[in-house]
């Protein structure tokens, strides 16, 4: 039922139930009639999801007791009791599917990775066609800034294609002749030829889909915490009132059936919890719009759940912890100032598109003379020999320094760019992926707020991803992964025997999107984040700032300490007015005050969930 009818509904009953109460005692029959409709129109719901649970086998459930206690208070003719019991219950749903009333879409629609064609090659002409109706050993063209549509091999042509839809990783792959190529990539300048390998049913972009549903099956579905609350209280209660009815005529001489019925009947009324009801979904609203106010979206109150009793946190690397924007980190000169250095660096691969070229003349921030440039060429795969100033310049990765045969003195970190003049080694610059500037010190917080496992799952180099985790004080971490092998990382996390606690996955990416729908909780980069990783993830953060885990972690805590804080006090006196009540000290229209009265109190402390969140 939508929000709006629910509303509809809600207001109607309370419109009849004033209706009724206003009606005089002496016309009792349409007295009855209206209370009657009030009922059905508040709790038609109520009513048909306590005929499903019985009809499923799930008997004792919110919905069943409910029913059997406003039934009870239409019997012993307390009718406004019965309204209230659906009535309050209805609001107090609704206040919880408000907070998270903007649910998520189909992932199968927002997975933009998924190609709309692929260019045929037939005849020496291109047709456009659908990917699914593309055969293996097809020939298909991809033009400059189109996703690659099917997996294949490269038979023409010589590119640089950006992966990060597959694996994370921020820097462009070269890609030529003979290369494996797979869907899902985006061709970023040159023209490629390709010889299809896999239908589309079997290509990566599938598998991806596929992933994301697969996980989204094995994700258990945590329930409703008033829900979890009725499987207990239901039968216990239920068992009380038969017990009440039936013991004292036979065990107290004197008791008559119909006077411990009507008390049975009252108490079945007066243990209807109103107060947890409407209060518990109520701190999970207040939980939710103050993490909302911080730029935190939590999908449901469930989740908040979850997230506090999570043991385990796995981190993406590029765009989670890191910004995703590479620069220069270091320059290593050797016999050779820095700047020279870099000087020649810049003037080697002035001619790149690179975003190593890129982050190099950032570095260097001044423009280049290209008169001083006489040639250059591009080595494949290894990186660029120009002549500047007069002198021969190499600049590229350590396979170009062997090809060439200078000794080089090898680097650690990101990517490194090695520079050689005229056959002499002179240095080498570090370029890697800037951690986010809050990211510092996450983990350690993490620890301290309870988490007892942290690990890293990226696509990105071994390097990159361990000097990376190194600087976050990561646990462990596992690089080099396609989404296939980060669900199959995290289930392994998930299922650690050592930890019983619950695992959180944070991520951004398209590829984050299977691991982050499998997570127990996943919790997506909204601002610079993929569609299918934000809907995908049960937890957004909108600002792409990783110490807003702390603030979601914050609420998820102070609103379970609230909930639980409610239920004890409710049920306490509860069980006070029904020791009462089943001992006839006090008749029901004082237990219903009383009960009324728990809930307001109980609903005022709800109301301190919406207060901020402390990033502790």
């Amino acid at each position: 039922m939508s929000m709006k009818k629910d509303l509809a509904f809600i207001i109607s009953g309370a419109v009849l139930f004033l209706a009724a109460a206003l009606i005089p005692e002496s016309l009792s029959v349409f007295k009855l009639i209206v209370y009657l409709a009030a009922f059905i129109v508040s709790g038609l719901e109520v009513i048909i999801n306590a005929f499903k649970g019985i009809v499923k086998g799930n008997i004792f459930n919110e919905n069943t007791l409910m029913v059997i206690a406003a039934a009870g208070a239409f019997i012993i003719k307390e009718y406004p009791e019965a309204v209230f019991v659906v009535l309050f219950y209805r609001v107090g749903e609704m206040f919880e599917d408000f907070a998270v009333s903007r649910s998520r879409k189909s992932i199968s629609e927002v997975m933009n990775i998924c190609p709309e064609y692929a260019n045929l090659l037939k005849d020496g002409q291109t047709v456009k066609a659908d990917p699914e109706d593309v055969k293996i050993g097809d020939i298909i063209v991809v033009g400059a800034g189109e996703k690659v549509p099917l997996d294949g091999v490269v038979i023409k042509g010589k590119s640089f294609i950006e992966t990060s839809a597959l694996t994370g990783e921020s820097v462009p792959r070269e890609i030529g002749e003979n290369d494996e190529i797979l869907s899902g990539c985006i061709n970023q300048n040159g023209v490629l030829t390709v010889k299809v390998t896999k239908t589309f049913e079997d290509s990566t972009v599938s598998k991806i889909l596929e992933l994301v549903e697969t996980a989204s099956s094995k994700k258990s579905k945590s329930e409703k915490f008033i829900t979890k609350f009725a499987k207990y209280y239901t039968p216990a209660v239920i068992a009380a009132a038969v017990l009440l009815a039936v013991l004292p005529p036979l065990l107290i001489d004197g008791a008559e059936f119909s006077d411990y019925i009507y008390r049975a009947l009252s108490f079945l009324v007066v243990s209807c919890p109103c107060a947890l009801v409407i209060s518990v979904p109520l701190s999970f609203f207040g939980g939710i719009g103050g993490a909302a106010k911080q730029g935190v979206l939590i999908k449901g109150g469930s989740y908040l759940e979850m997230l506090s009793k999570a043991d385990k946190i796995v981190f993406d690397k590029t765009g989670t912890l890191t910004k995703g924007i590479f620069a220069v980190e270091k320059i290593n000169p050797v016999d050779i100032s820095a700047q020279e250095l870099l000087e020649y660096a810049v003037y080697c691969e002035n001619g790149s598109v690179h975003p190593i070229a890129r982050s190099l003349r950032e570095a260097w921030g001044k423009s280049v003379n290209t008169d001083l440039i006489d040639s250059a060429e591009e080595i494949s795969g290894k990186g660029i020999k120009a002549a500047v100033k007069g002198h021969i310049v190499l600049a590229g990765n350590s396979a170009l320094m062997e090809s060439a045969g200078i000794p080089y003195e090898k680097a650690q970190g990101g990517t490194v760019v090695y520079v050689a003049v005229d056959n002499s080694f002179k240095g080498s610059i570090i370029i890697s992926d800037e951690m986010k500037e809050d990211s510092a010190g996450l983990v350690s917080k993490l620890k301290k707020a309870g988490f007892k496992k942290t690990v890293m799952l990226t696509g990105d180099n071994r390097d990159s991803a361990e000097r990376a985790g190194q600087k976050a004080g990561i646990d462990a971490v596992y690089s080099e992964l396609l989404p296939g092998d980060k669900v199959e990382k995290l289930e392994e996390v998930m299922n650690d025997p050592s930890f019983k606690g619950k695992t959180v996955y944070v991520g951004d990416g398209i590829n984050d999107a299977p691991v982050l729908a499998r997570a127990d909780v996943g919790i997506a980069m909204g601002a610079l984040g993929s569609d299918a990783a934000i809907e995908a993830a049960d937890i957004v953060i909108m600002d792409d700032k990783p110490s807003k885990i702390l603030t979601a972690l914050s609420a998820a805590k102070k609103t379970m300490n609230i909930a639980k804080e409610n239920i004890i006090f409710s049920i306490g006196i509860k069980v006070l007015i029904l020791i009462l009540c089943s001992l006839n000290v006090v008749g029901i229209g004082v237990a219903v005050f009383g009960d009324v009265g728990v809930m307001v109190l109980a609903v005022l402390n709800s109301f301190r969930a919406l207060e901020k969140h402390k990033e502790k």
